[in-house]
Formats: structure tokens, C-alpha cells, sequence
């Protein structure tokens, strides 16, 4: 999920002396070589899956999604070592999504790829709004966003928790009309919470926030992307099961 230290006061108590400032383009350039890092082990968690080594891709795949879950926080409660930790989250996150990716294509063919693009045009749709001051990341937006987000997350520690009980969220989690209803207000919360990344990198260069900002800025956009693409990923899965 987005990362809820980027806010304004964030961003006002750290300001470049003596070394180089961020830039938009250095953090375009470090979000691309994150999404590389995450690439290759995701392919190799899929290839994995596809030539029937379940076990071997499950355990990639949940380790790297406890390990991602550990570096993010890690990450974002002392903002330092952003230049190693996040590759090291890209690379975990990565033999999650190839492997989460992987069991969903066995079950519902063509439908990563639906994801993907889906994904990739909430983003390009979010910059939009963004770039053309539609959606302005006032104080309030972020902390609607921010609260709706820590609901979400809440609901779904609830979920986990009940699971181990042998017990589920009533509706939610299912192909029913409500719980398609919250799938897509899951995917609308995780797109918002891409302006406030758009955000973060922007304002980090006026500001003139130091040079490594640029890999906590890559970071916060790819945690987004991760979340917005699996919360896709579920929500057309349900849609295929109606």
C-alpha cells in the first residue's frame, strides 16, 4: 500500500545542503530499474508454476511476499538505505507477483495480462488527472486517502486473522455483487493513492529533497503498483466468476 510517510510535514523537514538534489527524472529512472529487479524473479516464480514445480513457486512466492512486507516497513519507518532496500523490496515483491500472477493465469487463462494493462492505464490515467490539476493532493485528500487506505488494511488483517479460525468476512471476498463492489472500491482507493506518489516526486524536487530521495520516491510508486495490480488481478477474477 502507499507509503503514509509521504506527506507535507515529511517533506518540509528534509532539505538538500550540500550534495546534489532529487529530480522527476532521476526517480522515472530508478522506478524503471526497480521494475526491472522485479521482472526477472517474477518470471522465474511463473516459469516455475508452469512447468509444475508448485511447491518450489509457493514457497518463492509467500516468502517473497513476507520478506517484501518486512524491507517496506523497514523502509518506511527510517526512510534510510532506500538506494539498497528498495531493489532488495523489488526483488522479493517480484517472486510474489510471479508467482500470485502465475496461479491466477492457470485458473483464469488471459487474465494477467487484462491486469497489467489495466494497471498501467489507472497509472497513465492518474498522471493525467494529476499533471492537469483535476485531482489536487491538498491535506485532505491525503487524509482521506491515508484513512481509507488503513481501513482497507485493517479489513484485511481481519480477514487473515478470522481465517485461521476457519471463519471468512461475510461477502467481500467472494464473486458476489458486494463483494465486486468492494473489489472496485479497493482499485479506486490504490489509484488515489498513486497522487500522492506523482506527489511525493514532484514536491521532492522543489524542495530540493537529497539525491537518494529519489529511490524513496521510486519505492512508494512501485509499492502502489504492486497493490493496485493484485487488487486488479482479484477483482477480475471475481468478475470472471459472476
Amino acid at each position: 500500500m502507499s507509503n503514509p510517510i509521504l506527506n507535507d510535514k515529511f517533506l518540509e523537514s528534509e532539505v538538500v545542503l550540500d550534495s546534489q538534489p532529487m529530480t522527476v527524472n532521476g526517480a522515472i529512472n530508478k522506478t524503471l530499474a526497480l521494475f526491472v529487479l522485479l521482472l526477472v524473479p517474477a518470471a522465474y516464480t511463473w516459469t516455475l508454476v508452469f512447468q509444475g514445480f508448485m511447491d518450489k513457486a509457493s514457497m518463492l512466492c509467500i516468502g517473497g511476499a513476507i520478506a517484501g512486507f518486512i524491507v517496506a516497513l523497514i523502509l518506511a519507518f527510517t526512510r534510510k538505505f532506500a538506494n539498497i532496500l528498495a531493489p532488495v523490496y523489488a526483488v522479493c515483491e517480484g517472486f510474489f507477483v510471479g508467482g500470485i500472477s502465475a496461479f491466477f493465469e492457470a485458473s483464469y487463462a488471459g487474465l494477467v495480462i487484462q491486469a497489467v494493462v489495466a494497471t498501467f492505464g489507472a497509472m497513465l490515467s492518474m498522471l493525467l488527472l494529476y499533471k492537469a490539476k483535476v485531482i489536487v493532493c491538498t491535506d485532505k485528500f491525503r487524509a482521506v486517502i491515508f484513512t481509507a487506505t488503513l481501513s482497507i488494511a485493517i479489513i484485511y488483517l481481519i480477514q487473515i486473522i478470522a481465517s485461521l479460525f476457519g471463519r471468512s468476512i461475510p461477502q467481500i471476498f467472494t464473486a458476489s455483487p458486494i463483494g465486486i463492489a468492494f473489489s472496485i472500491i479497493v482499485v479506486g482507493i490504490a489509484a488515489l493513492n498513486l497522487i500522492i506518489d506523482f506527489d511525493f516526486i514532484e514536491e521532492g524536487e522543489k524542495r530540493m529533497l537529497p539525491k537518494d530521495y529519489e529511490w524513496y520516491g521510486a519505492f512508494g510508486l512501485m509499492v502502489t503498483l504492486v497493490w493496485l495490480y493484485i487488487e486488479i488481478l482479484k477483482l477480475l477474477a471475481k468478475l470472471r466468476d459472476r
